[in-house]
């Protein structure tokens, strides 16, 4: 395995900073953030000073019921040859649903979302990762995620899941110690079980990232420290194996470049007392390697790979629209699930959705001022998202000249114009009723 050392996540508001840091090896930019012919300089600069840039997917849905898509597959595949890097890195994760699959609209998250540890979900995921795999340039690397709810009935730990999807793909794996801490204060797991059942020599590198707890549900927020509890299980990995990289993840409230570099130190210095422990004999894990379902191995042999993916597909579907749609446009909370957790789920979707329409389309907020946000949260709440961030956008400031919004005179006329150098001459026809018709085939399908 390739040695990337030590990285940070490159963001334009921090590029300065990272190209002075010492000791960078390597950095990760979101994939869909770059454009393959006009990367930023900082990139270049960077590439050409050896640190290695690799592009990290977060729109590919891997996780969900549908076949990858081309032009997604495309665009990762050139922005790994624009920017030189080793390797690509996605998420085990679906982040879209419905559709043709299960005739009912299609949604989407705007966020990662967890998949149920399946054999159903196992099968899709691994033709959807050889796809991917065929149409990659380069090895890809998935990253566990982390989930604010979980799925009822699942079959298998996240280390089996892992392990499998590792054993019947070959693809190899970006370990989230911060997913992992997430993980055990908002579902119960043991991060330490999950690390004995990883195969550690398919580990590419390791994500490290803050967060907060808020009652009693932790919040993977990419905009804090790191705290101890994440480190301590850093160490327990670095215990059980030399990860070839390890990198500081921070999307926003960055700090100043000194406290970063002091949180990459403390990282530094969390691997190293792993090793040391390793050295000693020791090791931090506290969990045992669950069982295996009886009479369901991990690995699965010829009859896990003969399952019929089609069906495996369809049912995955079916399950995921109706999950999604309870999230993102009020459809009732499917049998089994936590119905606070969902609707913790529910609110962070929204809020998330906001502040990425935001920074999109950064003059909104400076249109609207602090009615910016009151009045998405409710146009969000009503609409659920279908087309993508920019295209929420667009939609979003449609919906309030629809209805002769903002008040102020000034403010209407910057958003038309603004609106209009952007979507056409005329705001397109309302889609109010999407969460209507999303309600009513979901619960035909469910019924």
């Amino acid at each position: 395995m390739r040695r990337l050392g030590t990285g940070i996540g490159w963001r334009p508001e921090i590029a300065d900073a990272v190209e002075r840091m010492p000791g960078i090896d390597c950095v990760e930019v979101v994939a869909e953030n770059v454009c393959p012919g006009h990367l930023p300089e900082s990139l270049q600069r960077l590439g050409e000073r050896g640190v290695t840039v690799i592009p990290h997917g977060v729109s590919l849905g891997l996780g969900g019921a549908d076949r990858p898509d081309e032009g997604r597959l495309t665009a990762l595949a050139e922005r790994a040859l624009a920017l030189g890097s080793p390797l690509v890195t996605e998420h085990i994760a679906f982040v879209r649903a419905g559709g043709p699959l299960t005739a009912s609209p299609r949604l989407e998250a705007g966020h990662l979302l967890p998949v149920p540890r399946t054999r159903d979900a196992l099968d899709v995921l691994c033709e959807n990762v050889r796809i991917a795999q065929d149409a990659l340039p380069v090895p890809l690397a998935l990253e566990n995620i982390a989930a604010l709810f979980a799925w009822p009935d699942e079959e298998l730990t996240e280390g089996q899941f892992l392990a499998e999807l590792v054993e019947r793909t070959g693809v190899r794996l970006l370990i989230d110690v911060a997913n992992l801490h997430t993980n055990h204060v908002n579902r119960g797991e043991d991060p330490g079980a999950a690390l004995a059942a990883l195969p550690v020599e398919a580990i590419a590198y390791v994500h490290v990232a803050g967060g907060f707890e808020r009652d009693g549900v932790w919040h993977d927020s990419h905009a804090h420290p790191v705290p101890r509890p994440v480190l301590d299980i850093l160490t327990d990995l670095a215990s059980r194996t030399t990860p070839p990289g390890v990198l500081l993840e921070r999307d926003e409230n960055f700090p100043e470049p000194a406290e970063l570099e002091r949180e990459l130190r403390t990282i530094g210095e969390a691997v190293r007392a792993g090793r040391e422990r390793a050295a000693g004999g020791t090791r931090a894990g506290t969990g045992a390697v669950a069982e295996p379902p009886a009479g369901d191995p991990v690995g699965g042999g010829v009859a896990v790979l003969v399952r019929p993916v089609v069906r495996a597909r369809e049912r995955l579907g079916v399950a995921q629209a109706a999950v999604l749609s309870s999230l993102v446009a009020g459809t009732p909370v499917p049998e089994g699930f936590d119905r606070v957790r969902m609707g913790v789920q529910a609110r962070a979707l929204t809020a998330k959705r906001a502040d990425v329409v935001a920074k999109v389309a950064p003059e909104l907020p400076v249109i609207l001022g602090e009615g910016y946000r009151p009045a998405f949260l409710d146009y969000a709440r009503e609409r659920p998202m279908n087309g993508g961030y920019r295209r929420d956008a667009l939609d979003f400031a449609a919906h309030l000249l629809r209805a002769d919004r903002p008040k102020d005179t000034d403010a209407r006329h910057a958003l038309r114009q603004w609106w209009l150098d952007r979507a056409g001459p005329s705001p397109r026809p309302s889609r109010g009723r999407m969460a209507q018709t999303a309600r009513r085939v979901l619960l035909r399908h469910r019924g």
